[in-house]
């Protein structure tokens, strides 16, 4: 359910990290807790960010959520087709519904964050 080679945040982010970037959207649980999405604040390009700190929110008929980024890094590229189209992230949250790119400037701080087994224990424990 979750692809094997990112990885997760318990604010349910994920990170596909490609060499020293790393791209970043929401999980298939948190599209599914939020509902149908209906705006995304995003970043601009070239802020930079540290691992926890707040990004951006995404809006939903439900609720209005904080984004949180998994590793710390300058912003090098944001997905403006999710402007036009926010309903991408209920579709294809782990694919097209990706939200930024970022350097990533401490590599380590990967090894830090869930593996999909692990992340997919987690959304259980949270579940009950």
């Amino acid at each position: 359910m979750y692809p094997q080679d990112y990885r997760y945040t318990r604010d349910h982010e994920w990170i596909k990290v490609e060499g020293d970037l790393g791209r970043v959207g929401i999980t298939d649980y948190a599209q599914k807790q939020l509902g149908d999405v209906v705006f995304l604040e995003l970043p601009e390009v070239g802020r930079s960010l540290k691992a926890g700190e707040q990004f951006g929110t995404v809006e939903s008929v439900k609720a209005v959520s904080e984004l949180f980024s998994p590793v710390g890094g300058a912003v090098v590229e944001v997905n403006g087709a999710l402007a036009a189209k926010p309903e991408v992230v209920n579709h294809d949250p782990h694919g097209k519904a990706w939200m930024i790119v970022v350097r990533i400037t401490d590599t380590g701080e990967v090894g830090a964050l869930m593996d999909a087994a692990a992340y997919a224990a987690f959304v259980e424990s949270e579940a009950k």
